[in-house]
């Protein structure tokens, strides 16, 4: 019985794996709740004042800010948005694939590319991989604070403004649903001009005090809306991926102690049949 001993050890291990995974998701789902909260009540904003400066990208104002500006493409640069931490699915596989395959797109374009990476995950793959990584950050917490993504994005846009890159990406996952979680890679500057269905005619805005300055301000808090909005989706996603990655662990760890408590039962009535083979072999000898 010694081969049902190391079974039944087996068997307790995984159970208590399986306690394991059951709590983590239990706190992936609290977490993921929290998390959409945070996400639905920064969107609206997000979205408006990113259909605010579309409309301002198409009025041709007065005065025209450099990230509206756009001009020839030799180098690019991506804002690379992972997680610090796993077990989470293939939700960072599924995004740096995304990521890479786009990098490889302007590089075969003849087309340099410098990365901000925001997250430990994608440090750690793109410190593997290779790249031009000019900003990182990491430890984000899972209720982000802007001031933590400041520097970061700083450097990038810093660098657009010197004319270091010619055009800004945001990659990011974004939220769809519990179970869907989908990489999107968009521009970030210049500001792209999206084609509003609804607007038949172009306009312009009456400033006051003046274009210069309120388009500034209006850029500022655009950008920086856009990069928080994507670190707190994907808080979100990771939270999501987090539970159904442990919920299919917590199924797949009772699949093994069933089938592991079938060989055991199956080990435990071969002993004993041999036991009484033995036994009625003794006495039909004597």
């Amino acid at each position: 019985m010694a081969n049902a001993k190391e079974l039944r050890k087996q068997i307790g291990s995984i159970k208590n794996t399986q306690k394991i995974t059951s709590a983590m998701e239990m706190v992936a789902a609290s977490k993921m709740r929290k998390a959409q909260e945070r996400m639905s009540r920064g969107r609206p904003y997000s979205d408006q004042i990113r259909a605010v400066i579309s409309h301002v990208a198409n009025a041709s104002p007065e005065y025209r800010h450099e990230f509206m500006a756009e001009r020839d493409v030799r180098r690019v640069g991506f804002i690379v948005v992972t997680t610090d931490k796993g077990l989470c699915g293939g939700l960072n596989v599924n995004l740096l694939k995304t990521v890479v395959l786009d990098i490889k797109q302007w590089v075969d374009q003849g087309v340099e590319v410098d990365l901000c990476l925001i997250g430990n995950k994608g440090i750690q793959f793109f410190k593997s991989y290779g790249g031009n990584v000019i900003a990182a950050s990491s430890h984000i917490s899972e209720s982000p604070a802007l001031a933590d993504l400041i520097g970061s994005i700083k450097v990038m846009l810093d660098l657009f403004g010197e004319g270091g890159v010619d055009k800004i990406f945001l990659a990011n996952n974004v939220f769809v649903n519990t179970m869907t979680q989908e990489p999107t890679i968009r521009q970030l500057v210049p500001l792209d001009r999206e084609d509003d269905v609804g607007m038949k005619y172009r306009w312009d805005y009456i400033y006051e005090p003046d274009a210069r300055q309120l388009i500034e301000g209006l850029i500022t808090r655009f950008l920086e809306s856009q990069v928080y909005q994507a670190v707190v989706e994907n808080v979100a996603c990771e939270q999501a991926a987090k539970m159904i990655a442990m919920k299919s662990a917590t199924d797949n760890a009772g699949d093994l102690i069933d089938e592991l408590e079938l060989i055991m039962n199956n080990a435990r009535q071969a002993a004993i049949t041999q036991e009484l083979s033995e036994i009625v072999g003794g006495a039909a000898a004597v």
